[in-house]
């Protein structure tokens, strides 16, 4: 059996991270910001030369105004100190949960349940919604190359060419560009899967990468496995035992007298 595409760089990290920025709203005020430091380390530099020297080009440009500049140099200064903090207010935390719950395969045993939930105070977005299966007996090293990333159909065809079926041994909920992941401050989740004591056996891991965009246009992302802890034994399911069929017990004919 193949192992599953990887990297270099130790095991796939689960952390959150940010992975682009709003360029209108993070780079333009850092470009005026620096636009700005510029004109004042000229400014600093011409006003410490003397009159002769000032006389002659390069140095009689001159660019703007000291009391103005030093405004614009304050203002731009706090836009991109208020937009930093702003970023990390609505900043989002993803998060997943799982557990063995019963009724949502069929049989009677539980299926491995796991969920995604943002635990920030605001709102985001689904960008996109990637999958990566990993076959029993595989490893990832990771980190996983871009190509590797499969979308819902593709993990599903995947799942199909190792056996498992649909609805029988997984289920995988279709989430959407667009999305809203909403911060309802509890611990409610929203379905990602639902996997069978089967499925369990037969992959390694099943790795969801989920990207959402905040409210400042920023994309984070996190990389969630699915089945991670469900072969813990502290979280095994625990299952009711199966009433005893009462044994019939043969009548025996009165006596005759």
């Amino acid at each position: 059996m193949s192992n599953a595409p990887s990297g270099r760089g130790g095991p796939v990290s689960d952390a959150q991270r940010r992975i682009r920025r709003n360029p209108w709203l993070f780079t333009a005020p850092l470009v005026l910001l620096c636009l700005l430091v510029a004109v004042l380390v000229w400014e600093v530099a011409r006003g410490n030369l003397s009159e002769a020297t000032r006389a002659h080009w390069p140095w009689r440009l001159q660019l703007m105004p000291e009391e103005p500049l030093a405004s614009l140099l304050a203002v731009a200064a706090g836009a991109v100190l208020a937009r930093a903090q702003y970023a990390r207010t609505v900043r989002p935390l993803l998060g997943w949960r799982s557990e063995y719950v019963a009724g949502v395969l069929p049989g009677d045993a539980k299926a491995w349940s796991t969920g995604v939930l943002n635990g920030g105070q605001h709102n985001a977005g689904v960008h996109r919604v990637d999958y990566l299966v990993v076959p029993a007996g595989d490893v990832v090293d990771g980190p996983v190359p871009e190509e590797a990333w499969m979308n819902l159909r593709e993990a599903g065809e995947r799942l199909g060419e190792i056996g498992l079926r649909p609805a029988a041994d997984f289920r995988l909920a279709s989430i959407g560009a667009g999305f809203p992941l909403v911060a309802t401050g509890t611990y409610e989740t929203i379905m990602l899967g639902v996997f069978s004591k089967r499925f369990i056996d037969e992959v390694q891991a099943f790795l969801v990468r989920i990207q959402v965009v905040d409210s400042v246009g920023d994309t984070h992302e996190r990389v969630m496995d699915c089945l991670k802890g469900a072969r813990e034994p502290v979280v095994a399911p625990v299952e009711q035992p199966r009433a005893a069929r009462p044994v019939p017990v043969p009548r025996t004919a009165p006596p005759t007298g």
